[in-house]
């Protein structure tokens, strides 16, 4: 703000076709933050989207007041009369733009006082009703802002501080307007001060743009901080209920037809949240082996909590010498009945030793491959729908006879991208071209690792589960 005080020559304005130039990049600019702003789509639960609109909204009120405030310095200012007095009037704003800033003068001597007509238009008040005295000020203001504004006036007038603050007014129309005040005393010639001059600014809508980023950045900010604590507990969830084995396992111990197993999880390339994948592998009472890998819609705490719950259950059963089969009914039965609704795919293999036979049954899940003298086929499914899918469904039960150094891979339908281009071939055929080295593999674990080499670096969408059994002599 230019100060007044002894103000004995007029100000030297900007040549006008620079600013004419600044006023027209300062309209582009508005307009490509305007489209930015409209092609924002925002819903209730996107914080992200909710803080760049309420960026972009602030971005266009400071474009909107440098607007005009460099047409303002295009106008110039009004000449200043050589005696003491005050300016009369801020400069004209133009009709299409919101009325923002407005002049007052209070002259201590005469008792007159003199608003701009931008500054009636902000108080909400009439010319004709008269611009009031600087001891009514005051009364338009909140009363927890009254003192502030009193404080600011007694010092402004008594010891020359200038004023550059903010407080709020009830308007008649009982609208409520957030005012920067900025003020300064005029002194006569004898140093004394004579008069107070102000320049008001409605930054009502303004602050209202920078609270919206303030809050929506906050959200955003809550939002992130559940994320890593519901990721740190499903993470913690998941290690506690996953095999905690590494390396390779036997199943059973001794005997002939033991089974290698090994298994991996590998996480999503595309989300941070942990999803509801499963594997396990468990000696029986009866010296079979039960191998399974699955999978819950979802991520998060909800989906490896249900996986907890679905993992439990079977291995419950399983202990219990329930069949794939009818294992599989009673796991759609407890998630058809669950709290989180939830769909999910299973396969469930039991494996007898003594007679070498696999017997399997799978939930809308990718059927097992078996690899056999250098190559592999997939295993023909049985019947079987998704997991929560059907009330009452029924599902079928397959057996297949293996041989030693017979290889089975399992894996869970997230091990690669659901979108292919055309000339690469799927999940399973990837697989199933693994053959020739994963025959030569010395363990079930080595398989486990070239299966990660050839997936583990891709763009996956969901989190996936692999587990290899190798058939013992």
């Amino acid at each position: 703000m230019p100060s007044h005080l002894f103000a004995d020559r007029p100000a030297q304005p900007p040549e006008p076709g620079s600013v004419d130039a600044l006023i027209s990049q300062t309209r582009r600019l508005r307009g490509d933050v305007d489209a930015v702003r409209r092609d924002t789509v925002v819903d209730d639960d996107d914080a992200q989207g909710r803080w760049q609109r309420a960026l972009c909204d602030l971005a266009v009120h400071h474009l909107d007041d440098l607007r005009e405030h460099l047409g303002q310095l295009k106008e110039g200012l009004p000449p200043v009369p050589e005696t003491v007095a005050f300016p009369q009037a801020a400069p004209e704003i133009a009709p299409e733009a919101q009325t923002r800033v407005g002049s007052a003068e209070w002259n201590l001597l005469t008792d007159e006082v003199s608003w701009s007509d931008e500054l009636f238009q902000i108080f909400g008040r009439s010319p004709e009703s008269g611009a009031p005295p600087l001891d009514e000020l005051g009364s338009t203001l909140f009363s927890e802002d009254q003192p502030l504004l009193t404080a600011w006036v007694t010092a402004c007038l008594v010891d020359g501080r200038p004023i550059d603050g903010e407080f709020r007014i009830v308007r008649a129309d009982g609208r409520v307007r957030t005012l920067h005040m900025r003020g300064e005393p005029v002194l006569d010639a004898d140093g004394c001060t004579a008069s107070m001059w102000a320049v008001l600014r409605d930054v009502s809508e303004l602050r209202r743009s920078q609270r919206a980023v303030r809050e929506s950045r906050d959200s955003l900010q809550r939002q992130r901080e559940i994320a890593q604590t519901e990721h740190r507990l499903a993470v913690e969830l998941q290690e506690a209920v996953l095999p905690p084995w590494r390396g390779s396992l036997r199943f059973p111990q001794s005997d002939a037809g033991t089974l290698d197993v090994a298994a991996h999880y590998l996480p999503s390339a595309t989300s941070a949240l942990i999803g509801g994948d499963w594997y396990d592998a468990l000696e029986l009472p009866d010296g079979c082996s039960m191998l399974t890998v699955g999978d819950l819609t979802g991520h998060g705490v909800t989906a490896t909590s249900g996986m907890a719950m679905m993992l439990g259950a079977l291995r419950g059963m399983a202990m219990a010498g329930i069949a794939p089969g009818p294992l599989m009914g009673w796991l759609n039965q407890l998630l058809e009945t669950s709290v989180q609704p939830a769909l999910g795919s299973a396969v469930c293999c039991r494996y007898d030793p003594a007679r070498r036979v696999l017997s399997w049954a799978q939930a809308g899940h990718p059927a097992p491959l078996l690899f056999r003298r250098g190559s592999g086929r997939a295993l023909t499914p049985p019947e079987g729908v998704l997991l929560g899918a059907t009330s009452g469904a029924s599902y079928g039960q397959a057996e297949e006879r293996l041989e030693v150094g017979d290889l089975l891979v399992l894996h869970t339908d997230g091990l690669t991208p659901r979108s292919i281009e055309f000339s690469r071939a799927d999940g399973t055929e990837r697989l199933l071209a693994l053959a020739p080295r994963l025959s030569a593999a010395r363990s079930a674990q080595d398989c486990v690792r070239l299966v990660v080499e050839e997936f583990g670096e891709s763009e996956r969408e969901d989190d996936a589960c692999v587990l290899v059994a190798r058939v013992g002599g």
